[in-house]
């Protein structure tokens, strides 16, 4: 409760921060009503984009540890919903599918997260290659079958369920950046030798912030694959869903909340344009805006802001020196 308090309305900030948060989910709640029948499932998948990248900066922003392994735990969100939603409500299979996405991942983070710096990124990559090629061999090996048929919901019924995973993740986050397990990962962030001396049980950490951030990419993709009707394992385990997250996140800004927000939405916009207007090229050209952003944007779109305020700042300071003398 305390924590609730300090989180939600220890300070001005806080409370406008919450305030502006109930707004913009009231908002999205309402705007299926003015909307035709296409935009809800736009928006639905612009929100999954959002989630994806958002759940990243839970574990991989405040740690350093780049995990790719975002498209195993949005796959598995996937197929749980085509193996189970024919019989059980989508909400429930969200559930459960995030409830497995955590135990996968959780499992995963005790035998890896001893390791550091890129064999830890690879061995996440290769989760989801691993996930990918085993599914495909049960199902053709077994079942005789590439895919399976996904029970389809309207396009405002999947909207919604997405709309409650990220309304539940943005408090998670905010609850996580003033709680002692926020300040422990962000220790381990710095100097993870540096956590340890001073008590942090740094394995454990990980392992639970992993586990946290793999939840929310199992319960978007159980719900997103109602959207699509068929699943195979190419379309659950998409390899560019395992890099996009850590894009999105790096465009927009670690540093904030919004950052990964507003670089989730960006990203996804073009990708939709360019897919429609420019199909056969869509590879090259989003390619070429990935490589400018790493190389020119490191710190992302809110990092520039801050550059720009900090140098307006700056020149403020400069101008008041310069008057008084």
């Amino acid at each position: 409760m305390e924590l609730i308090k300090t989180a939600f309305f220890g300070s001005t900030k806080s409370k406008v921060q919450l305030i502006g948060v109930i707004a913009a989910l009231v908002i999205l709640f309402l705007s299926p009503q003015f909307l035709n029948t296409y935009m809800p499932n736009f928006l639905a998948k612009l929100i999954a984009y959002v989630v994806l990248s958002l759940s990243w900066t839970i574990f991989s922003g405040k740690t350093g540890y780049i995990s790719l392994a975002s498209a195993a735990f949005y796959g598995l969100g996937m197929y749980i919903e085509a193996l189970f939603g024919m019989n059980i409500p989508l909400p429930v299979v969200m559930v459960f599918a995030a409830a497995v996405a955590f135990a996968v991942a959780f499992g995963v983070g005790v035998v890896t997260l001893r390791l550091r710096g890129v064999y830890f990124t690879i061995f996440t990559f290769g989760l989801a290659l691993f996930l990918q090629k085993s599914i495909l061999w049960i199902e053709v090996k077994f079942f005789h079958t590439k895919g399976r048929m996904v029970l389809a919901y309207s396009n405002e019924a999947v909207f919604y369920c997405v709309l409650v995973v990220f309304a539940i993740l943005i408090f998670v986050v905010i609850l996580m950046n003033k709680s002692r397990f926020g300040l422990a990962l962000d220790c381990i962030g710095q100097n993870e030798d540096s956590a340890q001396h001073i008590g942090v049980n740094t394995t454990m950490t990980k392992v639970l912030a992993f586990a946290i951030s793999a939840a929310p990419a199992g319960a978007v993709g159980a719900a997103i694959g109602t959207s699509i009707g068929y699943v195979d394992p190419d379309i659950a385990f998409n390899m560019l869903l395992s890099f996009l997250p850590v894009l999105m996140a790096i465009f927009g800004g670690m540093r904030s909340m919004y950052g990964p927000i507003v670089g989730a939405v960006i990203f996804f916009v073009l990708q939709d344009y360019l897919m429609r207007e420019y199909a056969n090229l869509y590879m090259i050209i989003f390619g070429a805006v990935m490589v400018v952003v790493i190389l020119f944007m490191p710190k992302g779109i809110f990092g520039l802001v801050d550059k720009a305020i900090a140098k307006r700042q700056r020149n403020f300071d400069g101008e008041v020196i310069g008057d008084v003398k």
